[in-house]
């Protein structure tokens, strides 16, 4: 199967095309520019979805929902926010069908015009603060701590499955305070959470930092981001936690009584991820094989395949392997035990393989006499032969040790691909020769951002926040800079 699979180095995007297809995760659906999710991206989806839902829950958000429709009037009270998503928008003019009087079958109603349009949600903003107008009176109900699951629309021509989809699965976090101090740590409260679940679940190293303002979120007066470099050294925004100052609580008049008894507006904070993370969980750490899983995220993170050739001997493996499964279990590891006998042991190997399950154990006659089995590890394709004897406990270690290298890998890379440039004409070598992360002096302005945006299709990746202050001069004015950005060429 992994023959099958066009290889990173011949056509790294087809490569990659072709692994989220052939490794049963998504499909192109019969709507344009939209997925079908499978269940096996959908499971890793669902893994993703609990372990941020837990931890949303514990810094004390909590979970509501929507509506998927938002009059076109809501949009243009905030003017950037309107004009940040203007041309994505998919808009809802009717409200019925009917028969063709011609009899060429189902046409729109014309007499079922909505008085208003409804905007397709592609983000909440709008929607969620006309609400928070009805549940915020005093500074007894701030700050709020909302979160929502869900779907949302914006219109794409050139779509790339879970990286760029006309409709996506994402959670958007909406979040409203007393005081500008409050959502200020609330943004990078959340950024942080981010970055967290990248490293300890995806095992994706992330840089945190600011968007210049020309990268910012529509509304936002700050957005901060995690950026993650993928294999063909490219970045990915996989993260955004955005500070949206009173903005959208002036646009839909949304006061509060202070505790000295004065008025004035909330403060908002709003920050998401979205099913974008599928395609950076791939691109960071998988192969030409397939898939590489961390195992905090496996759908299962242990697969066991008998080796036999009669029944009795299927029975005899299947007796020993339900203790193993048990042990395993009773750690929290999940196992899939595949005694499916329509299909060969090559086979599965290569499928499971495909598919990413970060530890594979062989069981057969001999290994019952010999109280052993095989144990193949996914990152580093490595097998060996392993007692029985407290298999579970050597299981246990070596999925920490696989997490730990999955992640140790892609950080060294990350390091390997980020270099620093002083000169415009280095920076385009690099860019042109190496990619990944370049860091830069820039002199701060939107119009040399711009510049260099349209010369070379870079953009700043983040102001990151734990660069040090550094004078200098400007890559491509020349002008004082104040201290490096990361530039990159970017999904």
């Amino acid at each position: 199967m992994a023959k099958e699979l066009t290889s990173r180095s011949e056509n790294y995007s087809q490569w990659y095309n072709d692994l989220v297809v052939k490794a049963d995760l998504a499909d192109n659906s019969a709507v344009r520019g939209c997925m079908v999710i499978k269940p096996y991206g959908y499971a890793i989806w669902e893994k993703i979805q609990a372990e941020l839902d837990r931890m949303f829950k514990e810094t004390g958000h909590v979970n509501a929902y929507f509506p998927l429709f938002i009059p076109k009037s809501f949009f243009s009270k905030e003017a950037s926010h309107v004009e940040g998503f203007a041309k994505e928008c998919a808009v809802v003019t009717h409200y019925r069908l009917m028969n063709d009087p011609n009899g060429k079958g189902i046409i729109v109603d014309p007499d079922a015009k909505l008085e208003e349009e409804l905007i397709v949600r592609p983000t909440s903003e709008t929607i969620i603060w006309s609400t928070y107008k009805t549940w915020i009176q005093s500074y007894r109900d701030l700050p709020l701590l909302i979160n929502q699951w869900a779907n949302v629309v914006r219109w794409e021509m050139r779509t790339r499955l879970f990286l760029r989809t006309t409709e996506f699965l994402w959670q958007e976090g909406h979040t409203a305070h007393a005081t500008s101090q409050e959502a200020l740590e609330e943004t990078m409260r959340m950024v942080n959470v981010y970055a967290t679940f990248a490293e300890n679940f995806m095992a994706m190293p992330v840089i945190k930092g600011a968007k210049s303002a020309n990268e910012r979120f529509a509304g936002a007066l700050e957005t901060y981001t995690i950026e993650a470099m993928m294999q063909d050294g490219k970045a990915l925004q996989s993260g955004t936690s955005h500070f949206l100052g009173q903005n959208f609580a002036k646009a839909f008049d949304v006061r509060f009584a202070t505790k000295e008894g004065k008025e004035d507006f909330v403060w908002a904070t709003s920050w998401g991820v979205s099913t974008r993370l599928m395609g950076a969980l791939i691109m960071a750490h998988s192969d030409d094989n397939g898939l590489v899983l961390p195992p905090k995220l496996a759908p299962f993170q242990v697969v066991i395949v008998p080796i036999f050739n009669k029944a009795e001997q299927l029975d005899a493996i299947s007796e020993k392997v339900d203790s193993i499964v048990a042990k395993l279990k009773v750690l929290g590891i999940s196992v899939k035990y595949d005694d499916n006998d329509n299909k060969k042991p090559g086979w599965k190997f290569a499928e499971y393989e495909l598919k990413g399950v970060p530890v594979r154990i062989a069981i057969g006659p001999r290994d019952l006499e010999n109280g052993t089995v095989e144990v193949a590890r996914r990152d580093t394709l490595e097998k060996q032969v392993v007692s029985m004897e407290g298999i579970e406990l050597h299981i246990q270690q070596l999925l920490t040790d696989i997490q730990e290298n999955i992640y140790n890998k892609a950080l060294v890379f990350r390091n390997e691909m980020t270099t620093p440039v002083e000169t415009y004409d280095e920076f385009k070598e690099v860019l042109l020769n190496k990619g990944g992360f370049i860091s830069a002096h820039w002199d701060g302005t939107s119009e040399t951002e711009q510049q260099i945006k349209d010369e070379t299709k870079a953009t700043i990746r983040c102001i990151p926040f734990d660069q040090v202050p550094e004078e200098g001069k400007c890559m491509y004015s020349g002008k004082p800079s104040k201290g490096r950005v990361l530039f990159a060429l970017a999904y």
